[in-house]
């Protein structure tokens, strides 16, 4: 059957059950005590978010009452048979010291229909204030697209510090370091254009990034002058593009619902931090080639 003609709209007491679904599918037990998710970032389709939006407070404040009675419902005596992952009991279930923290988005990806519900979760903040910047303990990612639940997609990454970087690749003008939710990523820049960005059916990219919907399909584009050797940034997205904390200038006029490349952008320092709508952050240098 057609997505489109089986698709409806996400209700409200529909996400708050995925919400709930998603905490029980990222319980991490431990030996005296077992964590829940602390985070929620969910994401809707436009018309959803537009139709919803006037009570998202309302949704939020029962989710979480939500999350309280289904903690309190599985602690009770039998949490390993609730789950249906042991016989023996489990260590009960500890709600975060800050309480639940959800928040509730339009997801601004293409190929999203109405009805599609998608949730990413975290057992813990980032280990540092800046968004992205820290190793997270575990990141779960649940969706529900247009009324059928898919199976969940969990993403561990241990904290610590990144092994030593190998030597720069011949040919390289330039390296991209980042971490993701599977660790320690170092990518090569040896065009003298790339494009970087989530990508997906119709959209290409060189570095595809494995990061929250926030992030656009084409991000932004680095462009290298062959005969100067210094290289340029084209902010192609919705949410932004930051060069060492401060915002680069949007490329796309996105009014009207069509887009038009305005063809602007920045020079690149020779070694930048370059922030993706604040999720995930990129550290840029240049190599002796460039």
């Amino acid at each position: 059957m057609d997505r489109s003609t089986a698709s409806h709209p996400a209700t409200a007491r529909e996400i708050i059950l995925e919400i709930v679904r998603n905490m029980r599918e990222g319980l991490e037990p431990l030996h005296y005590s077992t964590l829940a998710p602390a985070i929620y970032d969910v994401y809707l389709h436009p018309e959803d978010m537009e139709r919803l939006r006037g009570i998202v407070p309302r949704i939020v404040d029962e989710a979480r009452r939500a999350l309280d009675s289904e903690t309190e419902a599985l602690n009770k005596a039998s949490l390993g048979e609730r789950l249906k992952i042991a016989r023996r009991s489990e260590p009960k279930i500890t709600p975060p010291e800050g309480g639940w923290q959800i928040r509730i988005h339009e997801n601004t990806d293409d190929e999203v229909s109405p009805g599609d519900i998608v949730i990413y979760s975290e057992l813990a903040m980032p280990a540092k204030a800046e968004l992205g910047a820290g190793s997270m303990t575990k990141r779960i990612a649940t969706r529900r697209m247009s009324g059928a639940q898919m199976p969940a997609d969990v993403s561990t990454a241990l904290p610590g510090s990144a092994p030593p970087a190998p030597a720069d690749p011949a040919g390289a003008f330039a390296i991209l370091e980042y971490d993701d939710p599977s660790g320690h990523k170092s990518f090569a820049v040896t065009k003298d254009e790339i494009v970087v960005g989530r990508g997906g059916r119709d959209y290409w990219t060189d570095l595809k990034l494995d990061t929250l919907p926030d992030v656009s399909r084409e991000h932004f584009r680095l462009r290298r002058d062959a005969a100067s050797g210094q290289f340029f940034l084209k902010d192609l997205s919705r949410l932004g593009t930051t060069i060492n904390g401060e915002k680069a200038p949007c490329s796309v006029d996105h009014e009207g619902g069509d887009k038009r490349d305005l063809n602007v952008e920045v020079p690149l320092p020779d070694r930048a931090r370059i922030g993706l709508a604040g999720v995930i952050f990129l550290d840029f240098r240049t190599t002796a080639n460039g």
